[in-house]
Parts: C-alpha cells; sequence; structure tokens
C-alpha cells in the first residue's frame, strides 16, 4: 500500500463530508424553517428512540465488516452476502417489536402519545439504513472511500429536492404528517445510497449457490466484532433513550411544567448538541479509515505503524476539535442564528463549547480500541460513563436547576469516557510492545 494511502483516504472522505455537511446545513436550515418549533420539539422528543433502534439495526456492522474485509482473510462476497441474510433477518424482528411497542413507549415513557406515528415510521426504515450500513463496510473495509463520499452526496441532494417541493406541501396539512414524512422519506434516500454503491461493486463478479448461503463461520466472526462493539453503542444509546424520560419525570415532579421541559430539551438537543457536534463528520472521516488501517498493522505486529496511526488521528481531531470550540464559544448567537433562524439554546452552547474539545477525541480513541481488539473494554468504559451520566443528571435534577442538571451531567461524563479510554490505549499499546 502507497504511504500516502491514509492521508489521502482522509481527504477525500473530509472534502466529500464537507460537501455532504454543506447539504446538510441547507437541509437543516428549509427542514427547522418548513418544520417549525412544533415539529423540532415532537422530532427531538424521539430522537433518542431512534437512534436506539438505529444502533440495534445496524448492529455495528461498518466496524466490523470494514476490519475484516481490511485482514484479507476471507472472500469479500461470502462475507457480504452472510451479512445481509443475518441483517435481514435480525430486522425483522426488530421492526416487528417496534411496531408493538410504539404506543407503550410514546404513552407511558416519553408522556407523548402523538409520536406514535413517529414510532412506526422509523420502523420500517430501519432494514434499509442496515443494508447501506454493510455495504459502507465493505467499501471501507477496502480503503475504497469513493462509494461512500458519493453515496452521501446523492443521498443529501435527493433530500433536499423533497424538502423543497414537498414537505412545505405536506407540513401544510399537518405538522405531524410533515414529520412522519421526513422520517418515511429516509427509506427513498438510503435507497438512493444502495443504488449508488451496487454501481461501484465489481462487475465480473460469478456467484455460485455456495456463495449465496450463509456461512455461519463468517457470521460468527461477524458477531465476535459486532457483539462488544453495538454492546458499547447500545449503552450509550440506552442511556440516551432514557434521558429525556428519567429528566422529564424527575422536572415535573419538581415542578416544571411539560411545555417548558419539551421546549428546553428541544433547545438542548436539536439546537445546541446539534451544531456541537456539527463538525463530527470530520471526526468519523478519520475513525472510518482508522479502524481498517489499525487493525490491518496490528494483525501484522507493525507496533510503530499502529501508534502512528493513532497519533496522527488525535491530532488531527484535536485541531478540529480546538477549532470549532473556539468558533462555536465566541459567535454561537449569529451561527444558530444563521443555520436555524433562532438563538435556541445559546447559552447552552456558551456553557459546552470549552469541553467539546475533549469530546472530539473520544471517537478515535473508542474506534482505536475497536481496532486493537478491545472493544469490550470500551464498552465496560461507556456503560460505567452512561450510568454515571444518568445518576449525576438525576441527582441534579432535583436541584431545580432545569436542563443545567443534562448539561453539567454530560460535562462530567466527556471527561470520565475520554480519559478511561486514553488510559485504556495506552495500557494496550504498551502491553503489546512488551510482547
Amino acid at each position: 500500500m502507497k504511504k500516502d494511502t491514509f492521508k489521502t483516504s482522509i481527504l477525500i472522505l473530509l472534502i466529500g463530508g464537507l460537501i455532504t455537511k454543506i447539504l446538510g446545513f441547507v437541509i437543516r436550515v428549509l427542514y427547522t424553517r418548513t418544520i417549525g418549533d412544533e415539529g423540532i420539539n415532537l422530532y427531538t422528543i424521539v430522537t433518542p428512540t431512534y437512534s436506539l433502534f438505529i444502533t440495534l439495526a445496524t448492529f455495528a456492522l461498518p466496524v466490523s465488516i470494514s476490519k475484516i474485509v481490511s485482514e484479507n482473510t476471507t472472500r469479500s462476497k461470502k462475507i457480504f452476502f452472510s451479512t445481509v441474510f443475518f441483517i435481514l433477518l435480525f430486522n425483522t424482528v426488530i421492526l416487528l417489536f417496534l411496531l408493538a411497542t410504539a404506543p407503550v413507549i410514546a404513552t407511558y415513557l416519553l408522556k407523548q402519545p402523538e409520536v406514535i406515528p413517529l414510532l412506526y415510521a422509523m420502523a420500517f426504515t430501519l432494514p434499509f439504513i442496515s443494508i447501506t450500513s454493510i455495504l459502507k463496510g465493505y467499501f471501507l473495509g477496502r480503503l475504497q472511500v469513493a462509494p461512500n463520499t458519493i453515496s452521501n452526496i446523492f443521498e443529501q441532494t435527493v433530500r433536499i429536492l423533497y424538502l423543497c417541493f414537498l414537505l412545505p406541501i405536506l407540513v401544510e396539512k399537518s405538522v405531524l404528517l410533515g414529520v412522519v414524512s421526513y422520517i418515511l422519506f429516509n427509506i427513498v434516500t438510503e435507497t438512493v445510497s444502495i443504488f449508488v454503491f451496487w454501481c461501484f461493486l465489481p462487475k465480473k463478479i460469478h456467484l455460485t449457490k455456495q456463495d449465496l448461503k450463509p456461512d455461519k463461520n463468517i457470521v460468527s466472526r461477524v458477531l465476535s466484532i459486532s457483539v462488544p462493539s453495538v454492546s458499547s453503542r447500545l449503552i450509550g444509546n440506552i442511556a440516551f433513550f432514557f434521558e429525556p424520560i428519567l429528566l422529564t419525570n424527575i422536572l415535573l415532579y419538581c415542578g416544571y411544567s411539560n411545555a417548558y421541559i419539551l421546549e428546553e430539551y428541544a433547545s438542548y438537543n436539536a439546537y445546541a448538541i446539534g451544531l456541537l457536534t456539527m463538525p463530527s463528520f470530520f471526526i468519523s472521516a478519520i475513525c472510518q479509515i482508522l479502524i481498517p488501517e489499525m487493525s490491518k498493522y496490528h494483525a501484522i505486529h507493525q507496533d510503530d505503524m499502529v501508534k502512528r496511526r493513532l497519533k496522527q488521528a488525535l491530532s488531527y481531531s484535536f485541531i478540529i476539535g480546538l477549532s470549532f470550540s473556539f468558533l462555536f464559544f465566541f459567535l454561537c448567537d449569529p451561527i444558530l442564528e444563521i443555520i436555524y433562524h433562532t438563538n435556541r439554546g445559546s447559552e447552552y452552547i456558551f456553557t459546552l463549547a470549552p469541553f467539546f474539545v475533549l469530546f472530539y477525541l473520544e471517537a478515535p480513541l473508542s474506534s482505536a480500541l475497536q481496532a486493537l481488539d478491545k472493544a469490550g473494554a470500551s464498552m465496560r468504559i461507556t456503560l460505567e460513563g452512561s450510568i454515571l451520566k444518568l445518576v449525576i443528571m438525576a441527582l441534579l435534577s432535583f436541584c431545580k436547576i432545569g436542563i443545567y442538571s443534562l448539561i453539567f451531567s454530560e460535562i462530567i461524563n466527556i471527561f470520565f469516557v475520554v480519559f478511561q479510554n486514553a488510559r485504556e490505549v495506552k495500557k494496550t499499546l504498551k502491553h503489546s510492545l512488551s510482547v
């Protein structure tokens, strides 16, 4: 492999990610201004639930497949078809479960019965998102970054057309109908991505019945990587799922109104966190290349290259994090006004921005643990951090400081997870060098 492949791959993903993010910026502006505060509040309250089920449905497949494909120990087509069979079967179970439990989740947990149609819509998008995740993992494992970049651009372009021409008509009829359509449109955009990926697959593939038959060994290998990885993400998403539930019930008990909680949680989650995590596409691009690269060098015991790739990823992430945190800290009001046409959440951004420099290091450190076959350690750290965050949030909520109980618990969680991940990576690399 050429010496500059790592930097070149990251550069391609960053350029593609920047284009995608610009399109995403347009999408966010169009969506927030079209759907209004009522629609934003409804979508935000179900976002944690959606994230949880997407994590379950995709089952960390991009990570596990890219790792296996990059190691070149099994034929790629065999990996692909074995994984597709498993994930479609698994997604059928998840879809039926969400359809059956949606009324309970909306009515008794989220305390918002009107979001039941949103949960139904989410269920039908999951299989499409899962198939796309398999294709992403396949191409990343082969270090072919162009398909991911092009598929993202096509996906965002189609979404912009929908927002310009179809969503305003639906919102005029009903805000709820508009939000439901926005969720269901994921089926269209994911189908577009699948088609783009399909165009990049090798054209001269000779398939036999044996190739199409699921291989238990491959599924087992995928699961051995996916289970710890998805467990880590699942823990984070379960905590995210319970976050609005716990916060809502405690704040209601403390005398806050349901309207206040819904509005302020939306300000925090949709606007403050939405803006602060906007640069994450840079970090995601770095991590997508970091995992197969570190896995490859770790498998052949080239520890110097493993450490070099990790240092590069952390350096890039720190520079990006510092730059954007500085920008958001001093210019949060005008940026919010430009993007969202509001200044809701600016006080939360002002509090969180200085600490998000560390937040941007969390993903590369976690990815490094996965590449070093330490996904179990990453899962344990995520579990401990999630429990710590929920406990602190719950205790602070009784202090009647509103949404700041969530903000302070988020800051503590960032410090805990980043430093624990860094310590685990350092210990793993030290042990690897001593062997």
